[in-house]
C-alpha cells in the first residue's frame, strides 16, 4: 500500500477508538540500506553512521557470537548478524535522523506510538554490549523528545532480559516494557502441573514495577509459537486466561488467538494469518505470500472457529470482553490467594468495590474439596458476600468473610476438573 493508505487506516482506527503503534528499529539497519552502502564505500557523510574499526577487536557478542565483520576497508559491528549492522547512536547525526523519523510517523502518518526494538543493545561500551549507562542516557533524551512532540505518544520497549534489568528501562525511558520472565512463567504454568512459576514471577513483577508499567505477553515473533510450545488447546486457554486477567498491558501475537503453530526458523513463526480454509493463501492474500501458510490452515482458521462456541478464538473474545467490562481486570490490584494445592492457581483482582476472583486447575488431574481451600488475607471485603460466576465453572458456593475482611479455607466447588477454571465476581 501507499502512505495515504496507511494514514486512512490509522484515521479509521481512531474513529473506532483504536490506537495504532508501529515497530521502530533504532539499533540497526539492513546491510543493503543506502546508509550502510554509503558508509561501507567510505562516503564521509555516512562513514560514522555505523561502528567501524581498522583492526578486529576479536571479542565476541553477548551470546558468544561473532560481532565484528570484515569488509575491504575495516571491521563493522553487528550484534545480531552481519546482515544487520548496528547504527552508531553516539553520532548526533544518527540521533537527529531518528528524531526526524519519529516526527514523520507522529505528525504525518498519525501514529500513536512505537514498539522500540532491541533497546538494551543501542550503545555499546567496549565489551559491555548490553544495558549500558550510555543506552539509558540516550533513551531518557529520546523520551523527552517524543513527549515534546506529543505527550500522548506511547512506547513499549523490548529489552529481552531479566525482570530486574527490564525495570531500569521504565519510568523516564519507555512508557512500558515487555515482561519476558513473566511470559515464560505464564507458559510454564500453563504446561502444568504446578503453579509455582507464575506465582513467584508475577509476585515479583507486581512488587517491582511501577503500577501497570509492564507489557504482558505469551510469545512473540522471535519465539516458537504458543501452540507449538503447549500443543493442547486446553493449555492454550489457561495461558490466555492468565494473560488477560492479570495486571499489566497485554499483547497478543497474531494467530495466537486461533492456535497457529510454528517453530524456528523465524520464517515459520511469521507465516500468513489463517483466515479461511478455501483459499490457497488462507485468506491472507490473493497473491503469492513470501512464505506459504502453515499446512494446518485448513483445520485451524478464523472462519472455522467463528462457528464453534467453545473454540480458542471465542475463548479469547470472551476474555477480552470481560477485561473491557470489569475495571478490576484492567487496572485493579492483584493479590495472590493461597489455595493449599500445588495445581490450583487463584488470585483476586480488586478496584474500588469491584472484586474478581480467578482460579484455575493447571494440572492433569481433578482436585476435590478435601485437597484445596482458598485463603485470602485482606482487609477490604465485608460480609455477607454474593459469589456470581462470570465464566467457567458455575454455581460457586459463597465464601464466609472473616473479621479481618478475607476468607479462610473457601471451597467454591466440590470438584475442580483438570485444566478447568472459574471467574467469579464477589459482591459485598
Amino acid at each position: 500500500g501507499t502512505n495515504e493508505d496507511f494514514v486512512r487506516l490509522v484515521d479509521e482506527a481512531h474513529q473506532r477508538g483504536i490506537k495504532v503503534i508501529v515497530d521502530l528499529v533504532m539499533n540497526h539497519t539492513s546491510s543493503q540500506h543506502p546508509w550502510f552502502v554509503a558508509s561501507k564505500a567510505d562516503d564521509p557523510d555516512y562513514r560514522d553512521w555505523y561502528i567501524w574499526v581498522s583492526e578486529n577487536p576479536a571479542y565476541l557478542g553477548p551470546w558468544n557470537e561473532k560481532v565484528w565483520n570484515l569488509t575491504g576497508n575495516g571491521f563493522y559491528y553487528s550484534v545480531f548478524w552481519s546482515g544487520m549492522p548496528d547504527l552508531n547512536l553516539r553520532n548526533p547525526e544518527v540521533t537527529a535522523e531518528l528524531y526526524d523519523i519519529i516526527r514523520f510517523w507522529v505528525e504525518e502518518m498519525h501514529t500513536d506510538g512505537f514498539r522500540l526494538d532491541a533497546i538494551k543493545h543501542l550503545i555499546e561500551d567496549g565489551r559491555m554490549q548490553e544495558n549500558t549507562p550510555q543506552t539509558h542516557a540516550w533513551l531518557r533524551e529520546f523520551h523527552n523528545f517524543y513527549k515534546g512532540i506529543n505527550p500522548e505518544v506511547f512506547t513499549v520497549g523490548e529489552a529481552w532480559t531479566s525482570t530486574a534489568e527490564v525495570l531500569d528501562y521504565t519510568g523516564d525511558e519507555v512508557d512500558i516494557a515487555f515482561a519476558f520472565d513473566l511470559a515464560g512463567a505464564f507458559v510454564a504454568t500453563a504446561k502444568g502441573p504446578v503453579i509455582f512459576p507464575v506465582v513467584n514471577e508475577l509476585t515479583k513483577v507486581v512488587e517491582s514495577y511501577p503500577p501497570g508499567q509492564y507489557a504482558t505477553f505469551l510469545a512473540n515473533h522471535d519465539q516458537d509459537r504458543l501452540m507449538s510450545q503447549l500443543r493442547e488447546v486446553p493449555k492454550a486457554k489457561l495461558a490466555a486466561l492468565m494473560l488477560l486477567t492479570s495486571p499489566g498491558v497485554p499483547f497478543l501475537y497474531y494467530g495466537e488467538e486461533i492456535g497457529m503453530s510454528g517453530a524456528k526458523p523465524d520464517e515459520d513463526i511469521r507465516r500468513p494469518m489463517q483466515w479461511y480454509a478455501d483459499s490457497p493463501g488462507a485468506g491472507f492474500t490473493t497473491g503469492a505470500p513470501w512464505r506459504a501458510p502453515a499446512p494446518d490452515f485448513v483445520d485451524v482458521n478464523v472462519a472455522l472457529q467463528n462457528t464453534e462456541p467453545d473454540s480458542l478464538l471465542n475463548h479469547y473474545r470472551t476474555l477480552i470482553q470481560l477485561r473491557n467490562q470489569y475495571t478490576a481486570l484492567r487496572t485493579g490490584a492483584w493479590e495472590l490467594v493461597e489455595s493449599g494445592s500445588p495445581q490450583i492457581y487463584a488470585y483476586l483482582r480488586q478496584q474500588d468495590d469491584e472484586y474478581i476472583l480467578v482460579l484455575m486447575n493447571v494440572g492433569s488431574e481433578e482436585v476435590t474439596s478435601v485437597e484445596y481451600g482458598l485463603t485470602l488475607e485482606t482487609e477490604t471485603l465485608t460480609g455477607p458476600v454474593e459469589a456470581r460466576s462470570l465464566w467457567g465453572l458455575e454455581n460457586p458456593f459463597l465464601p464466609e468473610i472473616n473479621p479481618a475482611g478475607g476468607f479462610s479455607n473457601y471451597r467454591p466447588f466440590e470438584v475442580i476438573p483438570a485444566q478447568s477454571f472459574a471467574v467469579i465476581q464477589l459482591i459485598p
